[in-house]
């Protein structure tokens, strides 16, 4: 039974600032309301997000200046380290968005705690086997790199060898940030990051010039920077806020964790699909010619940064939705899963806007080489385009991770991407000779029709009841 006073109600930490009386009756909440909530959490995430992205991209320019080589091979170690480790931790750590703020509805406020200790240790398991791959990847790359990209292979090598000592503490930090996000305080996370980016960016100047350390200590000052993350999420629990939901260390951490990863695993899922196809995308442009790869590489670089901003409006609206599942209040959930959309769907909107505004600026920031800068300004219209269902599928995989449905996520996303988008893709790019536009428009009519399917489903499908009903049996 849960105690009357941590009895969760409309007006508890996710709501504030909400009018009280509004809150409190689940009948009489409005799309005013919910879109005030949404962009309340999601602007400090957005931030949030850009901050993350940069800090682990930071090296590339800490390396700017010290070669072609180097650029290289940082460029093909990040790239690595996203997919084989970074990109596993947030997928897998989006199984708390549904689970963490599921609790906090219910009341049972130390589960919300227990939860993130649950996945913590079970990705710092996950960690052994993606360090023992970091720690060979420099022969890895001497098998499938050209002779005259050895030097290269051995840099990238080594920097994933010492990023290895940074990647438990991304880890703790995926799942920590979700420790906040669940009792609405998205601005926990902004904060850390400011100061861990911050020093990022002064290690990255000691280690690389003053002390003249080179290539290595650009890859130090990233694995020092994601050390400190869940250090200073461990300080804002302990001096400012969010103790209330911490569960004591215990046998209990060992145990319950069936339901976390038939959650943890497709939502998994659901993110790597599309990280590699769109890593597929750029493997295939090496084949269309150097000028395509160019702009194929910024055009990505470009929906990347994009991305983080439709993400934040899909965790945060993500995330309230969970909340309400868990509070038993479906009506405003279901009203919230609307408010998402149309939210998403203006931020996608908002992305094109501006792509096409700055169309003459964006390629010269990627490259002043005169064909692939005409090339990036003749895609740029596509790019653009392609913001909007990207954004809108971005909303409706969370709001599947919020009603507990990650695995149709992932069937969607595997079958869509790699049955319909990438296949129509390459038809497009090498059977039509539409070359990199053609891979974009595969993936156009891919993200269109997962928009459709998962669009349908939820609006004509989803049942609120068994969402709830599902949210208690995972107490």
């Amino acid at each position: 039974m849960i105690d009357d006073d941590h009895r969760a109600t409309e007006s508890s930490p996710l709501l504030r600032d909400i009018d009280t009386e509004a809150a409190i009756n689940s009948k009489k909440s409005g799309w005013r309301q919910e879109l005030a909530i949404i962009s309340r959490y999601s602007a400090p995430l957005m931030i949030s997000l850009l901050l993350q992205h940069a800090l682990t991209g930071s090296s590339i320019f800490m390396v700017g200046h010290l070669g072609k080589r180097e650029i290289g091979a940082v460029s093909l170690a990040n790239m690595t380290a996203q997919i084989t480790g970074y990109f596993v931790f947030q997928g897998l750590a989006t199984c708390l968005d549904t689970l963490c703020p599921q609790a906090y509805g219910l009341g049972n406020l130390t589960l919300v705690g227990l939860h993130v200790q649950r996945l913590t240790l079970f990705m710092l398991v996950l960690t052994i086997p993606i360090g023992a791959i970091w720690w060979n990847a420099d022969r890895i790359f001497l098998l499938i790199l050209p002779p005259e990209a050895q030097e290269t292979a051995l840099l990238a090598g080594l920097y994933l060898k010492i990023a290895i000592a940074g990647a438990p503490g991304y880890a703790c930090f995926e799942s920590g940030k979700r420790f906040f996000q669940a009792q609405g305080l998205f601005s926990a996370s902004l904060v850390v990051l400011l100061i861990c980016s911050t020093l990022n960016i002064f290690m990255g100047w000691l280690f690389v010039w003053r002390l003249q350390w080179g290539f290595i200590g650009a890859p130090i000052a990233v694995a020092v920077a994601n050390s400190l993350l869940p250090i200073f999420l461990a300080f804002y629990i302990i001096f400012i806020k969010g103790s209330e939901c911490w569960h004591p260390i215990s046998a209990e951490i060992w145990r319950g964790w069936g339901p976390m990863l038939q959650l943890a695993i497709p939502s998994w899922l659901m993110i790597e699909a599309e990280v590699l196809a769109w890593e597929f995308m750029t493997l295939i442009s090496t084949r269309l010619g150097a000028t395509e790869l160019a702009a194929q590489a910024a055009m990505s670089t470009l929906s990347d940064f994009a991305f983080q901003i439709s993400f934040s409006v899909a965790v945060a609206g993500g995330t309230h939705m969970a909340y309400l599942i868990g509070s038993g209040f479906l009506q405003r959930a279901a009203t919230a899963a609307k408010v998402m959309v149309f939210a998403s769907f203006g931020a996608g909107v908002t992305n094109m806007l501006v792509i096409l505004a700055l169309r003459g600026v964006i390629p010269g920031l990627f490259s002043d080489i005169g064909e692939v800068w005409h090339y990036i300004f003749f895609l740029l219209p596509l790019g653009a385009v392609l913001q909007i269902p990207d954004a809108v599928a971005t909303s409706l995989n969370s709001l599947l991770r919020a009603v507990g449905r990650p695995d149709l996520g992932s069937y969607v996303q595997l079958s869509i991407y790699y049955l319909v988008g990438l296949p129509l893709g390459i038809a497009f790019a090498f059977g039509l000779g539409w070359s990199v536009l053609g891979l974009w428009c595969g993936i156009l009519i891919g993200q269109s029709i997962i928009v459709s399917i998962e669009g349908f489903y939820f609006w004509k499908m989803v049942d609120w009841a068994k969402a709830s009903r599902e949210a208690v049996e995972r107490m």
